[in-house]
């Protein structure tokens, strides 16, 4: 199935990646640093005015802002009201961003084969995920995870007439992580053009994406190893697109010595423990982000199936043991950094 990607594109105009300084010295870019989404958020502008480029990154950032509010899978907000008339059963009118979410996030559900599902918040939250801390104690008791398996949740239970939103299984709950980020990204750098900021970088908790350069020289990212605090891999960016890695190395519970990642892999309604990490690279960020989710959920050996699906050629997956397979695109692209992988790979149909 191929993604019209038109639906990425209409907003209001799974940490894991490191921006790399080169070894020239560019002029100094203007940069801020805030704290949203429920994590740190870098935006640098380069070869820009000054005031100009300091007046559309508060722009950006007063946006984000009431993205965070409106998107929020699990503090008053939009999404949450939406979610709780969900589950009373009742019709609701919403935010026009919350549509486009929906409607975005339906087709990336369809294309990943349903591995990127978001609307399968309840079980996201029954794990203990809905939380700044990550929880501590028993897990979830296997009944109450089967009970969503009986009737799992699916983007085509959601019903939109206009600004209205309804489903008739009322174990939908919508949580756009693995998603939301890329869709921001993707509107910070419409933003940011439109304000006349031709060359910038958005680090979104490790989620990057970029456009132009900064000097004579392309934006340098990183991706980080899953296994340890260093880099495994380096990128320069061509033009604009996003770096975006899904990993399960930073966001866990832990029961019994066993770690249990936040992603959880619908088909089982438990965390997906099937690779460390994902890594895509695409000109659309909300595709990039959806997709790494996807990858991580599909494992080693149907990650190139899906990838395919959505439409996706630049990819990377590492397993627990360090193996990194790769699409023949990535490869082209991709400078392996530090210790040498237990073994490099490219994936056969990738």
């Amino acid at each position: 199935m191929t993604i019209d990607r038109r639906h990425f594109l209409k907003l209001g105009l799974g940490g894991f990646l490191l921006p790399m300084v080169g070894c020239s010295r560019p002029a100094p870019a203007v940069e801020e640093r805030m704290y949203v989404f429920g994590t740190m958020v870098d935006l640098a502008v380069a070869g820009a005015d000054r005031d100009q480029a300091e007046r559309a990154i508060r722009s950006v950032t007063a946006r984000f802002l009431q993205m965070h509010h409106d998107w929020h899978a699990w503090k008053p907000g939009a999404l949450v009201e939406l979610n709780r008339a969900i589950a009373r059963g009742k019709r609701v009118k919403t935010d026009p961003s919350v549509i486009d979410l929906i409607r975005g996030g339906t087709a990336v559900w369809r294309a990943s084969e349903g591995l990127f599902n978001p609307a399968i918040g309840a079980l996201v939250g029954l794990w203990g995920f809905h939380a700044d801390e990550m929880p501590t104690g028993d897990l979830p008791a296997p009944e109450r995870v089967d009970s969503f398996l009986r009737r799992p949740p699916g983007m085509d239970d959601i019903t939109i007439d206009g600004l209205e939103v309804s489903s008739a299984n009322p174990l939908v709950q919508l949580d756009f992580g693995g998603y939301a980020k890329g869709v921001a990204l993707d509107w910070a750098l419409d933003a940011l053009g439109q304000a006349g900021c031709e060359n910038a970088i958005v680090n979104l908790g490790g989620n990057l994406a970029a456009m132009g350069r900064r000097g004579a020289r392309p934006w340098h990212i990183g991706v980080r190893h899953p296994q340890g605090d260093g880099v495994i891999a380096a990128v320069e960016t061509r033009g604009r697109e996003a770096v975006v890695t899904s990993g399960s190395y930073e966001r866990y519970r832990e029961s019994g010595g066993v770690r249990y990642p936040h992603i959880i892999d619908p088909r089982t309604g438990y965390p997906s423990q099937h690779v460390a990490s994902a890594t895509v690279i695409d000109g659309n960020a909300g595709l990039a982000d959806a997709a790494a989710t996807a990858l991580v959920i599909a494992g080693m050996k149907q990650w190139p199936a899906i990838a395919r699906g959505m439409g996706v050629h630049q990819a990377m997956v590492i397993d627990y043991e360090g193996n990194v397979q790769l699409s023949e695109a990535m490869m082209e692209r991709a400078r392996f950094v530090g210790p040498k992988p237990r073994s490099i790979s490219v994936a056969r149909g990738a």
